[in-house]
């Protein structure tokens, strides 16, 4: 298994609760896919540079883990369906 991060951006605007039942949810996700979450780290809200889908900030947060290739196809596939995910970025840490 190879070690990746993936950065979201989530709504910055929905409640306490469901930020973290999104973040629980892709931690879940990682783990049926055969992954290990190894961290995450919660940024909390950011300004953006420039505005994304007409929001000016946004609550980030930071999964490292390690998976396979099925796990990455899978999280991409979902992550794009989701709808309090803004943006995201799945990045393979080198060794």
């Amino acid at each position: 298994m190879r070690s990746y991060e993936v950065m979201c951006i989530l709504d910055a605007d929905l409640d306490k609760e469901t930020i973290e039942k999104a973040i629980e949810k892709t931690e879940d996700l990682i783990k049926k896919n055969k992954g290990k979450v190894e961290k995450v780290d919660k940024w909390g809200r950011r300004k953006f540079a420039y505005p994304i889908e007409g929001r000016n900030d946004g609550f980030y947060t930071l999964i490292t883990f390690r998976g396979e290739n099925k796990t990455i196809a899978e999280l991409n596939r979902v992550l794009k369906l989701t709808g309090e995910i803004i943006r995201f970025m799945i990045v393979r840490i080198g060794e």
